[in-house]
């Protein structure tokens, strides 16, 4: 679209200033360091890297592409403060501006130290530093690896030493380069390549000192993870004393230098011989006591009674043998005895039980019975008749029929009742008088309250 030309006034569209501002900006600022906080840090599925670069007042994009990501030592993360190399290009499409970084660095701490830290806090918290992970190393290895470079000084060190203090042991190089592009690599197809082998007892793992950049390979997470990995026990010998690597803190033990590691895994032939000869010694000597000793304790079983009388063991087993008899004898006719009696008590209640004792003991309870009824039956009827007699005794003294017999008589109204009161009857009131024998229907004539009658 071309601009449209009006008088006294100059349109551009928005692709034109866009190109304008391209060409003022890219050519202004080619390359640039730009100080500041990285914020909303996010790599994307290509690799990119898209950031925040900002202070306390004003904020910048940037974009790290992935081919630059690879150069970068630490993991650039929100929050950090850093360096920023690179050039400032206008984005059209958005009409923003952003800075393409080439270089990152962290403000006051190192790359190469921060990514260090980064990695060391990782690996810790993965737990390949654990001192429980770590396996000790074999007394007396037959074949060693040893991955390094062929030709740099350690290699030469730890062969001399290892053929001064134990020669004839079998050593097999895998050859790496230790540092530069590519170092972690090779060293950690070292260590794979040792473990493949099968026959190898332990591997050192080193080279000779230099600067950090020197010994970043074995900073690198891939040695790290090899060395982790290993089946074999690793000694890490990286540097002088003063070194520390990745791969120290992985390793199965740590050595201060490669000679040191040398030193390590072999022990002085020498004095190792010498160990053995005292250990002879010693066994001879103690072999030499225990001779002695058993010597002296045959001696002493020889004069023993039981190898000069032999034949006193069967004697005493013989009398062993015949009190053990007295004792099966004399037990054995305690338990007749107690199987007699029981027999008898079981025969005599067998007796007791049976229908014919039984019915004879019936028997005699009963005849014992029958005359204890009769004779409660005789001594109930002599007291029965007592009592009766005493009774009819009684009835009839107080009886009225013995009453009218001594003269008396028994009057009765006409209903039947005893008249004892002449007011219970008048003049012309037919009573019937009771006499000792016979009765007597009598009218009254008068009734008088007392007896009249003189008194005889």
């Amino acid at each position: 679209m071309s601009a449209t030309a009006l008088p006294g006034r100059a349109v551009l569209t928005v692709s034109q200033l866009t190109e304008r501002l391209r060409a003022v900006v890219e050519e202004q600022f080619p390359a640039v360091w730009v100080e500041g906080e990285i914020s909303n840090f996010r790599v994307y599925g290509s690799g990119h890297a898209y950031f925040t670069l900002k202070d306390e007042t004003s904020q910048v994009r940037g974009v790290l592409f992935r081919n630059r990501m690879r150069r970068i030592r630490f993991e650039p993360g929100d929050g950090q403060h850093v360096l920023a190399f690179g050039s400032l290009e206008v984005y059209a499409a958005r009409g923003e501006y952003q800075l393409v970084v080439e270089l990152l660095e962290p403000r006051g701490l190192g790359a190469l130290q921060l990514a260090f830290e980064q990695l060391k806090t990782r690996l810790s918290a993965e737990g390949l530093f654990a001192e429980s992970r770590k396996r000790p190393l074999p007394r007396f290895p037959r074949r060693i690896g040893i991955v390094t470079s062929p030709s740099g000084a350690a290699v030469r060190d730890i062969l001399r030493i290892i053929g001064r203090r134990f020669d004839g042991l079998s050593i097999v190089i895998a050859p790496a380069r230790v540092q530069g592009d590519g170092a972690a690599r090779e060293i950690a197809d070292g260590i794979a390549d040792l473990n493949a082998l099968g026959d190898v007892d332990v591997i050192i793992v080193g080279r000779g000192g230099g600067s950090l950049e020197d010994l970043w390979a074995f900073n690198e997470e891939t040695v790290a993870r090899a060395i982790a990995g290993s089946k074999i026990p690793i000694i890490s010998a990286v540097g002088h004393e003063v070194d520390v690597t990745i791969a120290d803190f992985v390793a199965d033990v740590r050595a201060p230098t490669p000679s040191a590691a040398a030193e390590l895994v072999v022990r002085e032939k020498r004095a190792l011989i010498d160990g053995l000869v005292d250990l002879r010694a010693r066994l001879e000597h103690a072999m030499r006591r225990r001779f002695a000793r058993e010597a002296e304790r045959a001696a002493s079983l020889a004069g023993r009674r039981v190898l000069t009388d032999p034949a006193r063991p069967l004697r005493d087993f013989e009398r062993r043998v015949d009190d053990a008899l007295r004792r099966l004898q004399h037990a054995a006719r305690a338990t007749l005895r107690r199987a007699a009696h029981r027999l008898e008590i079981d025969t005599a209640g067998l007796r007791g039980g049976s229908p014919f004792t039984r019915l004879a003991t019936g028997r005699q309870r009963l005849v014992h019975v029958e005359g204890r009824l009769h004779g409660g039956m005789s001594r109930t009827l002599v007291h029965s008749q007592h009592r009766l007699g005493t009774l009819v005794g009684r009835l009839d003294s107080l009886s009225p029929l013995a009453v009218l017999g001594r003269g008396y008589s028994l009057t009765l109204s006409a209903a039947g009742d005893v008249v004892r009161d002449a007011a219970h009857v008048g003049p012309g009131d037919a009573v019937e008088v009771l006499l000792a024998r016979g009765s007597l229907d009598c009218r009254v004539e008068r009734t008088k309250e007392r007896d009249d009658r003189p008194q005889v």
